[in-house]
């Protein structure tokens, strides 16, 4: 394999979270006066930190969300996830692999510390990631889009930008990693492809990505 790290996202690459997420952020700020449906959800808060939805929120009306907002909506998505959360389809057969051939692999999710591994628990996904393999948004001062966070993975996990190849599905996953100076490729499962158009390669379907990547 030409890399000597591979970054994956998680909501969407390695956990099956997004529509539920999704679904869920779109029906809360809905309650509070922001009508937003699913696909504005997606469009404009998938593969981002909880400080863009406040930030975008107030940017456009003027108004904050209430200081109660992330932990009623974590509330809820944590909830959804007990019941409904599978992990993408592949993306275990994907570990298998990397861990086989030996190639290092780490997590580096918009998501906070206690979403990535309350998700990795109930698809069992843990097994694959311990703490020494996990990073959040929460763990620098920016998120995506800024490439803070890829590049603290691959500080953390010692290796060069440049050896590190990144798994995204987003827009703003895919901004991160390209200006952190690594290589990403593109998961459409969720997102279309023209959105995803600066990676190095696109992918729809995990079982695919261990060729892309020798």
């Amino acid at each position: 394999m030409r890399y000597d790290l591979v970054i994956f996202d998680n909501d969407g690459v390695l956990v099956d979270s997004e529509p539920i997420s999704n679904k869920l952020l779109a029906g809360y700020l809905t309650e509070l006066g922001h009508p937003t449906s699913y696909e504005e959800s997606l469009r404009d808060y998938m593969g981002a930190a909880m400080h863009r939805v406040h930030d975008l929120v107030e940017e456009r009306t003027g108004q904050r969300l209430p200081e109660d907002f992330d932990d009623v909506f974590h509330g809820r998505v944590f909830a959804a996830f007990e019941r409904e959360l599978e992990p993408v389809p592949g993306a275990v057969e994907v570990l298998e692999k990397l861990t086989a051939d030996g190639v290092p692999y780490c997590v580096g999710s918009s998501g906070s510390h206690e979403r990535i591994r309350v998700g990795h628990r109930k698809t069992g996904l843990d097994q694959w990631f311990d703490d020494g393999r996990i990073f959040s948004s929460q763990d620098v001062g920016r998120g995506k889009p800024a490439p803070d966070l890829f590049l603290h993975a691959a500080q953390c996990m010692g290796v060069a930008p440049e050896r590190c190849a990144v798994v995204e599905d987003s827009p703003l996953g895919v901004q991160a990693a390209v200006a952190a100076g690594m290589d990403v490729y593109g998961f459409t499962a969720m997102t279309p492809a023209s959105r995803l158009s600066t990676v190095t390669e696109l992918f729809g379907d995990m079982r695919e990505l261990p060729d892309l990547l020798t």
